[in-house]
């Protein structure tokens, strides 16, 4: 009997082990490799004799062109761009109506001066001329730093030489009143019957203002029997005003300001 080496290892009958039949000898030897990249080639053949997808009509092959591939990307891009721009206009809208609506710092609030008001430090005194006892016209910013005195009305003899006696050398003492400036004390039985210099150079300067623009600017009430005191620094600045005045204690601590 012969052994299983005398048929080439196969069985009586010329059958494969295991049932299984032999490979057709058209197909030659067949080599695994160790490396399965190595059959690319042959993968990609069968992939193509196996490929069964329909075969494309004249409109698809149309489509699939690269001059309308890239028209298609273009009119995709045109249509974006308006929707774009539009959402931009609609985000800077409603960023500036929140802007608008959105509260800012708080403003300080103007205060308007009345006759009670003193605090007018921010205020300058306006550039008007006067006129002086000899009748020409004295500029009041031309005598500076200065305590006005507006007098209509008012019996401030006391005062105005209170006044003088309690501001320094160079501060001039300006008596303001509508009433002619006269060099006699008769004409004007309210001001001071002297207005000799002192020993110390200081004296009053009596002047006149016709249409009381002084008072009208400075938004001051009518004359009540005192007086309204100005005080202005060498700058021109308001430093103080004290509606109604009759004592040089109201004054008094404003004067170093000068």
């Amino acid at each position: 009997m012969a052994g299983a080496s005398d048929n080439g290892g196969r069985p009586p009958g010329g059958e494969s082990p295991d049932d299984l039949p032999d490979l057709p000898e058209e197909w030659g030897v067949i080599v695994i490799p160790d490396d399965l990249s190595e059959l690319a080639d042959e993968v990609e053949a069968v992939r193509a004799e196996l490929h069964t997808d329909a075969p494309l009509d004249g409109w698809q092959r149309l489509t699939r062109r690269p001059a309308v591939r890239r028209l298609r990307r273009l009119s995709a891009l045109l249509v974006r761009a308006p929707a774009l721009i539009i959402a931009v206009a609609v985000l800077v809208t409603v960023a500036s109506l929140f802007a608008s609506a959105w509260p800012g710092p708080a403003r300080q609030p103007v205060t308007q001066r009345t006759s009670g008001s003193t605090d007018t430090t921010a205020d300058s005194l306006p550039a008007l001329d006067l006129v002086g006892t000899d009748g020409h016209m004295v500029a009041v910013r031309g005598n500076l730093p200065a305590v006005l005195l507006l007098t209509e009305g008012c019996d401030c003899a006391t005062l105005l030489a209170d006044t003088v006696a309690a501001v320094d050398p160079g501060v001039k003492v300006l008596a303001v009143t509508t009433a002619r400036a006269s060099a006699s004390p008769v004409a004007t039985p309210l001001l001071p019957t002297s207005r000799a210099p002192r020993a110390d150079g200081k004296s009053v300067t009596l002047l006149q203002d016709p249409t009381d623009t002084l008072r009208a600017h400075l938004r001051l009430g009518p004359p009540d029997g005192t007086a309204a005191v100005v005080l202005v620094n060498r700058l021109g600045d308001i430093v103080r005003i004290h509606p109604r005045t009759a004592s040089i204690e109201t004054i008094r601590p404003d004067l170093a300001r000068l």
